[in-house]
């Protein structure tokens, strides 16, 4: 094993880069001799599902934990900050001590910068170079304006109105991860490093740390699942592949990698294509020379002797050549890229059997009536969901939406009211299995599917979210973000008249939220769906239901939901 190193004294340049760096835990690597440079200044925005292995990049950067091999340099002059994405605050202490902390270095080195000014007047030429340095040092800090930039955070946070003497265990769990993110801010280090940072934000917050990030004259790596804030931050991507345990650097931010992936999309078919070619060439090649073959075995006018057995050998050569190249062409397979992410089952059942004999109007898929959950969940009348219709649950946390999308899947009973569901409905829910069996992941997905498991191997292999080595893997040993993967193939390939989405970006990659979202657009069937993520619900077509203490906010009647109208019920 090489030796391994990780800089992180101060340096006269600025300098971030990571070579052949590897890291396991156990038996599981995590990274694999990865090798990047984010140059002073940039905007890096690390992606990738949840598991991959971004918050231990975020971490070996910090100098929190060490590489198992390779070299990480992380030299910077104006220091470096690091937000968790869980922090860890002692309960015991105050919002003052946190911020306290949080600019200790910056307060020592005013306080050694205090103690070269008493000693100026009879200081040497080297202790006045000192002085110089501190005095500098201290002004690329602004470390003026600590203070306020303290009072800058907490307000733009959403933190204004907590008191600095207020205990840190009385905070909830948000309120703790804003005043986390808003001490790494004011201490204002010249890289910064951040793990989720818009977990907990609402949207002026969000927009508030968006303008402080970019406005920043140091280098940020944040990681992120959320795209807008991707495309209003990042200057590079960089992108942590759990399947290779890699991580690809892509320039010029989101348009940037969107525009790579796409580049690198039409390579691979070219090459496929260029692949198939050789492949009908050398067919060709050996069905002409076989021809041949068998007519100068056959002709008598092809001569005898010497001159036939010197023609036969020489078209019997160039046929080996060509089986041996088509041998190689056959044994070396270059696939096609996997096919954009589609809903590849048609709706269950034909829209005639929604028609009424009557005026020929469409049935419901689902129609709720005066349902109720406990405390959770209370509609006061009649909701349907229609044929291809579109529908955004919104509300707080705790409003009843995951609640609400149960009873419309069938998978929660409601204690009043009454529930049709004629329709064939497919539940991506919220949360990951808690209990997942030893299956393997072919077996997982081919479960309550016709036939054995191997006839389905093609069809999940086809969708590009897994590759053939992760197929024996058991279920129980995949990632949070591989197990949201196998929901999702299960989701597309499965026919449903409605689907029925709660938080379905949830443990996904940025990449494959883009092809779900053009999977669900040219989805000809019903959704129904709840998100918080910021992307996906501003792109959503369709109404919008809220929820309130598991109520519509629609003054106490619900109404009649019904394609393309939502009475009383739009946000």
């Amino acid at each position: 094993m090489r030796a391994r190193a990780h800089t992180l004294a101060p340096a006269l340049t600025a300098q971030l880069s990571v070579k052949d760096v590897a890291k396991s835990y156990g038996p599981r690597t995590v990274l694999d001799r990865i090798t990047f440079t984010v140059r002073p200044g940039e905007r890096a925005a690390v992606i990738g599902e949840n598991g991959a292995g971004k918050s231990t990049l975020l971490r070996l950067l910090a100098g929190a934990e060490t590489p198992d091999d390779g070299v990480i340099t992380a030299a910077f002059p104006g220091g470096t900050g690091r937000l968790a994405q869980t922090p860890v605050l002692e309960p015991g202490r105050t919002v003052q001590d946190a911020v306290d902390l949080a600019l200790a270095p910056l307060r020592a080195l005013e306080h050694r910068l205090r103690a070269a000014e008493e000693r100026l007047g009879e200081a040497s030429e080297a202790e006045l170079t000192a002085y110089g340095d501190l005095l500098t040092a201290y002004e690329q800090r602004d470390g003026y304006r600590a203070e306020a930039r303290v009072d800058a955070a907490m307000h733009g946070l959403g933190l204004a109105g907590v008191a600095r003497d207020r205990l840190l265990g009385s905070l909830s769990g948000g309120e703790q991860s804003r005043l986390a993110l808003a001490c790494v801010l004011a201490a204002d280090p010249e890289l910064l490093l951040l793990d989720e940072p818009t977990n907990h934000l609402d949207a002026s917050a969000v927009h508030w740390l968006e303008e402080r990030l970019r406005a920043h004259r140091g280098t940020v790596v944040a990681v992120t699942h959320d795209r807008p804030f991707i495309e209003r931050i990042a200057t590079t991507i960089l992108e942590v592949d759990r399947d290779t345990r890699s991580v690809r650097r892509y320039g010029d931010g989101w348009a940037g990698y969107r525009a790579a992936r796409a580049a690198a999309r039409r390579r691979a078919e070219q090459d496929h294509a260029e692949w198939l070619d050789e492949v009908a060439r050398s067919e060709e090649l050996l069905e002409a020379a076989d021809r041949r073959l068998s007519i100068t075995g056959g002709d008598p006018r092809q001569g005898f002797g010497k001159h036939r057995r010197s023609h036969e050998a020489k078209l019997g050569g160039q046929v080996r050549a060509v089986r041996e190249r088509l041998a190689r062409l056959r044994r070396t397979p270059v696939p096609a890229p996997p096919e954009p992410l589609r809903f590849t089952a048609a709706p269950a059942v034909a829209d005639r059997e929604h028609l009424s004999a009557e005026d020929g109007s469409a049935h419901p898929l689902v129609e709720l009536e005066n349902v109720g959950v406990g405390e959770r969940l209370r509609l006061d009348g009649r909701l349907a969901v229609e044929p291809g219709q579109r529908l955004l649950v919104t509300g707080e946390n705790g409003a009843g939406k995951s609640t609400l999308l149960r009873v419309l899947a069938g998978d929660l009973e409601p204690d009043t009211g009454s529930v049709r569901r004629p329709a064939v409905v497919g539940h991506l829910p919220q949360e990951l299995p808690v209990r997942v069996g030893r299956l393997p992941l072919l077996a997982a997905f081919a479960a309550r599917r016709p036939g054995p498991a191997e006839e389905h191997r093609a069809t999940l292999l086809s969708l590009g979210l897994f590759r053939e080595e992760d197929l024996t893997v058991p279920v129980a040993a995949l990632s949070a973000g591989q197990q949201r993967r196998l929901q999702i193939a299960r989701l597309v390939t499965r026919p449903a008249d409605l689907l029925v989405l709660d938080e379905p970006t949830n443990h996904v990659a940025p990449d494959l939220v883009e092809d779900l979202e053009a999977a669900l657009g040219a989805y000809p069937g019903a959704v129904v769906a709840v998100s918080h993520d910021r992307g996906f619900r501003a792109r959503f077509p369709g109404e919008r239901l809220r929820l309130q203490d598991g109520r519509p906010v629609s003054g106490g009647v619900l109404g009649h939901v019904g394609r393309g109208v939502v009475q009383g019920l739009v946000d």
